[in-house]
């Protein structure tokens, strides 16, 4: 190594010598700190605007078509035979009121007066409770041609928290006829001979779950219980009583099964001086089916195990209904039993003028049938049917053989009815309702009498119900039907004229309380009979006022 190399090595190790004793003599008592000498401030760059400019929308002059699914609103019933029987024509109330109590009150030619009233009380939720009383007394042109309904009665209802709804009613009527239907018309009676008076003393009481159990099962039991007498001397009285017992489980949406335990019970007795003559009529009936239900198809299969009189008679219960999809068409077919009730309670409702029987049979039908019902454009309604029926022991009225007056009760073995039903409608909403039917019956088979006694083989019915304007509504009703069989005195058939009647009437709001009605009856003053020997009333004609309130 040469001079200068060994110069510069010992140069630099001097220094690092002195650096290190300089750093050994600083010091180590004074505390650290940082001097800031400037501050910096981030700031971001300002971004670049986009500028929107809105076109606006190009007009679109096409035509939306729209697709709606709106379901036809009208109801539709399992189809259930009715019977056989004229009923008394009834005035229709023409509006349901937005107010839960009326008083209605009218006088007419005919009737003097009428009166009829309803009142309502509860909270509206829980419990519901009504009054309502129907008086009128009616008089025509014959002598004693008058009769008069007094009717009071009380129903309430309540829901428990519990889901269940629990109903009851009770009440009393009397009702007064006179046996006018006399021949010779010349016969001298008494008002009090003629005088027949029924007075009912009724009761009912039922409860049923509102929603299905946890189970999947629904009741309804029910009990009704009347008592029934006459003013005949002796004097008439009948006690009936109908348990029913109904229950239903449903396995999934499809299936159902119902059970039903009815007993019908009737005590008829007539006290005479010294005896007293007793009828026990009583029925009982267990019934089972399974019912399979989809949205096109209703089948409804079962049995119904009766006994009457220790007498045991198995009756069909098969129904079946096959719909389209849209519920326009429905194909009804069925295999059906049923009883109709032998009792003086429904004999004197079908027949005012009716004798006290001497003995109570039920009827027994049996009715094979089938049919059609659907509707068209959501507004127009029809239906349909033909069925094959079959009556065992039916209940009669002939004209007795003295004066005619009243009527004997007799029953036939056997009837054989082929039976021809149809209806249509056209309804829109609530201002526009109008329907027609039509009902034929062919006598094919009577047992044991000559002809089918009382029973009105042809009938036509048509109803009009249009809501004018916001205040003023107009109904009519149309009756029509061919003469009934009826036997005189030789034991030979006659036969009554056809009968046409025609109703109209209307009501108008005066006020927000008061509203204004008319009624008008066999406008065209038509002379016939529905039961031999008494004529109907003529044109009455009959008005009032109604008043209308709540209580809260």
């Amino acid at each position: 190594m040469n001079n200068k190399a060994v110069l510069k090595v010992v140069a630099l190790g001097a220094c690092f010598w002195g650096a290190g004793i300089a750093a050994l003599a600083q010091d180590t008592t004074k505390r650290k700190t940082i001097d800031i000498t400037s501050t910096f401030k981030p700031v971001l760059r300002e971004a670049s605007k986009i500028n929107f400019n809105a076109a606006p929308p190009v007009a679109d002059t096409s035509k939306p078509t729209l697709l709606y699914n709106i379901p036809v609103q009208n109801l539709y019933f399992t189809y259930q035979p009715a019977e056989l029987k004229p009923v008394a024509l009834q005035m229709d109330s023409l509006n349901s009121w937005v107010n839960s109590n009326y008083i209605k009150v009218g006088i007419g030619n005919v009737h003097q007066p009428y009166v009829k009233a309803g009142f309502s009380f509860g909270d509206g939720q829980t419990t519901f409770f009504n009054v309502f009383a129907n008086y009128y007394n009616s008089k025509g042109d014959q002598a004693f041609q008058k009769n008069s309904l007094a009717k009071v009665g009380a129903a309430v209802t309540y829901k428990t928290p519990k889901n269940l709804e629990w109903n009851g009613s009770v009440g009393f009527s009397s009702n007064d006829y006179y046996l006018y239907g006399y021949q010779p018309d010349s016969l001298i009676f008494t008002k009090k001979d003629l005088r027949q008076r029924f007075q009912t003393i009724e009761a009912r009481a039922d409860m049923h779950n509102l929603a299905p159990t946890e189970f999947g099962i629904n009741y309804h039991p029910s009990m009704r219980v009347s008592v029934f007498n006459d003013n005949h001397s002796p004097k008439g009285r009948e006690s009936n009583t109908v348990i029913n017992l109904p229950l239903e489980k449903t396995f999934g949406d499809e299936f159902t099964f119902k059970l039903g335990v009815t007993a019908d019970l009737t005590n008829y007795s007539v006290n005479t001086p010294g005896t007293k003559f007793t009828d026990n009529n009583n029925l009982y009936q267990v019934g089972t089916a399974l019912q399979y239900k989809t949205p096109t198809l209703n089948l409804h299969g079962g049995i119904l195990p009766t006994w009457q009189d220790k007498k045991f008679n198995l009756l069909p219960n098969l129904m079946a209904d096959i719909s389209t999809g849209d519920k326009q068409l429905t194909l009804q077919l069925g295999w059906i039993g049923y009883y109709q009730k032998g009792s003086y309670q429904r004999f004197a409702s079908i027949n005012p003028w009716i004798a006290q029987p001497d003995s109570l049979m039920n009827t027994r039908v049996t009715e094979l049938y089938a049919g059609f019902k659907g509707s068209v454009a959501g507004h127009f309604t029809y239906s349909a049917k033909v069925g094959l029926q079959k009556y065992r022991d039916i209940a009669l009225f002939v004209n007795d053989t003295i004066d005619g007056k009243t009527f004997l009760t007799i029953y036939d073995p056997q009837v054989n009815v082929v039976n021809i039903h149809s209806e249509v409608g056209y309804n829109i909403g609530e201002k526009f309702n109008a329907t027609a039917g039509f009902n034929l019956n062919w006598f094919t088979k009577v047992e044991r009498e000559m002809k089918a006694w009382g029973m009105i083989p042809v009938e036509l019915n048509v109803g009009l119900r249009w809501q004018v304007m916001k205040d003023l509504w107009l109904h009519s009703d149309l009756w029509a039907w061919d003469g009934a069989q009826y036997r005189r005195k030789d034991g030979e058939n006659g036969k009554s004229p056809a009968a046409f009647d025609l109703n109209a009437g209307a009501e108008f709001r005066i006020t927000k309380n008061f509203n204004l009605w008319l009624q008008m009856n066999n406008i065209f003053n038509n002379k016939y009979q529905r039961w031999n020997q008494y004529d109907v009333f003529g044109f009455n004609i009959l008005g009032g006022i109604t008043y209308s309130f709540n209580q809260r």
